[in-house]
């Protein structure tokens, strides 16, 4: 059948300088120059037209169930033009619930169309490329722009404006798109998916809070949040660490609701026992912090997210951030 190629919003789908106007999948794929000389049959369907940053939990779910039904219908890969905001995060969420052996692609562009050297045509065509390459099966949901390959678990983006924003800090990319051929260097390890079915209401009220740690940070922000959240995850200093006197604030709340603890420096993994004063990885895991590994804070936040949605215990939770981080 090919590939499926389904439009959200974003940057990738800005028409001119007209308020709120936006190209659809066929206007976007039509100006992709060698897209149709590909020799891949390709089917475009709008999905929904709205910014990343306006995108929800729920909203990414129902692209899955549309692409998987794409693929059940016979589709030899699945690509989902959006915009980059919150990409990331999104590839991460669709790599934890995308049951197929079919590639999931994320592409978008950090330049409009109307733009001079507007990135979008060839991150398009790299993408529909790498959906149909026979390398990229099994390998869940990956993000292409630039030529570049990565894998929805590693990928960052990592400046405001710049076309090559998206890295991957940790891993490195897993293939380029070179001269046209897609050459996968690396082969992303794959978990057991999360359920996909899970119940819209349950979603909306695992809600999951972010704190990112600050120099002199005492967690007055975080009184109450047992009553109103279900979930922490704690963007911690360096390798995992927080002030002395915010640890046995952070030590109440994981007896009440999971806390996850991330590194914010955005790269690397936080430790588990090599520091053991006040505040320190190894203070916070007594205290019943859960460890986050090598996951972001916005990465964790999902995974924690979808995990209490699907009603996972503690001990279940701890299970797959083991797995998982």
């Amino acid at each position: 059948m090919g590939v499926v190629l389904l439009a959200l919003g974003g940057t990738i789908s800005v028409a001119g300088s007209t308020q709120g106007a936006r190209l659809t999948g066929a206007e976007i794929t039509a100006a992709v120059p060698g897209l149709a000389d590909l020799g891949i049959p390709l089917e475009v369907r709008d999905v929904r037209a709205v910014p990343s940053g306006s995108l929800t939990f729920a909203q990414i779910l129902d692209v899955v169930d549309v692409a998987s039904r794409a693929v059940a219908e016979g589709a030899d890969g699945v690509v989902v033009t959006q915009g980059t905001d919150t990409l990331e995060e999104t590839a991460f969420m669709v790599d934890l619930v995308w049951p197929h052996e079919a590639p999931f692609v994320l592409t978008g562009a950090m330049r409009q169309p109307a733009m001079a050297g507007a990135d979008g045509p060839a991150n398009v065509l790299a993408a529909v490329r790498v959906a149909a390459a026979r390398d990229t099966h099994g390998a869940g949901a990956l993000v292409v722009l630039n030529d570049e390959v990565h894998a929805a678990r590693w990928v960052r983006k990592t400046h405001s404006t710049s076309p090559a924003t998206f890295a991957s800090p940790s891993a490195g990319p897993l293939g380029h798109v070179v001269e046209g051929r897609v050459r996968m260097l690396l082969a992303p390890p794959r978990h057991e998916p999360l359920p996909v079915g899970i119940d819209r209401e349950r979603l909306q009220a695992a809600r999951v809070a972010l704190h990112v740690v600050t120099l002199d940070d005492d967690g007055t922000q975080l009184h109450g949040l047992e009553a109103t959240h279900q979930g922490l995850v704690v963007a911690g200093f360096g390798v995992g660490h927080v002030p002395d006197v915010l640890a046995p604030r952070l030590g109440a709340l994981a007896e009440h609701l999971p806390v996850v603890l991330t590194s914010r420096t955005g790269s690397g993994s936080v430790l588990r026992h090599t520091y053991s004063a006040p505040g320190s990885e190894t203070d916070l895991r007594r205290r019943g912090l859960i460890d986050g590994g090598f996951l972001d804070p916005y990465k964790a936040r999902v995974l924690l997210r979808l995990l209490l949605a699907t009603g996972a215990g503690h001990g279940d939770i701890v299970e797959a951030f083991a797995l998982r981080g």
